[in-house]
């Protein structure tokens, strides 16, 4: 059995396809069909039905569980001889929300890449919920999410404290006022982003616990999108103060204050309890941790 079997077989899985499989690989079909028929004859079993489509018999599922246990054990020890060099490099996949990416990380990453060039992280956009389990399965590598939930499989640290604001459009009747109370927020028109977002999160929370049935226009998926129709004074919205910064400074949105309700929420930086901290993953983490709230929430 080679590192080579494996990854045929894991591109089989996922193509369900010998010829597929070979293009991606950079394979000929019969080169794949040996290579899976070697590791057939090796344990004694079939592991690819190749009706069509191709699928794994219960003994490729179950062969395919361990190969991608034995690539990462193989890409794990990579990474630790080349920390034997004492130089941080290597690969880092962070899981983040679309709004963190936009509004924050390009300051980070340009920090980054200045810093340690031969570290390389690669940006995954995902809702809040999706984060924590990311990095809890491993399917990435740090998570950069605002905080929820506490898992005790989770290490996370406070990067920064940002607010969920109400904004208005300059014409709303609120505008004028600059505060609203929690009365009002029951019978005021609202955009919402869509379940799973951190907002939305945060906002469904606000309403159990003020006992409010909100009165919902429209659910968005972008912040992008609840802030253009905002500008249209087609409703309120409840949204992170970091991403409407431009919209407040050009005057197209208002911020109307929340009296006596809590709207600051931490964002964190997350990694799997126990995992290995690769040295490019000690610098990301530790520099990451050590950043002013300035790196992240720019000057404005």
């Amino acid at each position: 059995m080679n590192i080579n079997q494996l990854e045929t077989l894991i591109t089989i899985s996922k193509t369900m396809s010998f010829r597929k499989a070979g293009e991606l690989l950079n394979l000929t079909q019969p080169a794949v069909s040996a290579q899976i028929k070697s590791l057939e004859d090796e344990f004694g079993t079939v592991l690819v039905d190749r009706n069509q489509p191709v699928t794994l018999t219960d003994s490729g599922r179950v062969f395919l569980e361990h190969a991608y246990r034995i690539l990462h054990t193989v890409e794990d020890l990579k990474q630790r001889l080349a920390d034997m060099e004492n130089t941080p490099q290597g690969n880092i996949s962070v899981g983040t929300t679309a709004s963190i990416a936009v509004q924050i990380l390009p300051r980070v990453l340009s920090y980054f890449q200045n810093q340690y060039p031969l570290i390389k992280p690669s940006i995954h956009s995902m809702t809040s919920s999706q984060i924590l389990s990311a990095v809890e399965n491993g399917s990435v590598d740090i998570g950069i999410s605002y905080l929820f939930d506490k898992s005790s499989t989770v290490e996370s640290s406070v990067l920064y404290y940002d607010t969920f604001e109400l904004v208005v459009s300059p014409n709303h009747p609120l505008a004028s006022v600059g505060h609203a109370t929690a009365n009002d927020l029951h019978h005021l028109p609202l955009i919402l982003m869509t379940p799973g977002t951190a907002v939305r999160r945060f906002t469904d929370k606000l309403f159990r616990e003020l006992e409010i049935n909100p009165q919902v226009v429209m659910e968005l998926s972008s912040s992008e999108e609840v802030k253009r129709v905002v500008e249209l004074n087609l409703g309120a919205a409840i949204i992170a103060k970091n991403t409407v910064s431009n919209e407040l400074r050009m005057g197209t949105l208002r911020l109307v204050n929340l009296d006596e309700i809590e709207t600051s929420q931490p964002v964190v930086v997350m990694y799997k309890t126990g995992r290995y901290l690769s040295s490019a993953m000690l610098q990301f983490l530790n520099d990451l941790k050590g950043m002013p709230q300035t790196q992240f929430l720019g000057s404005e």
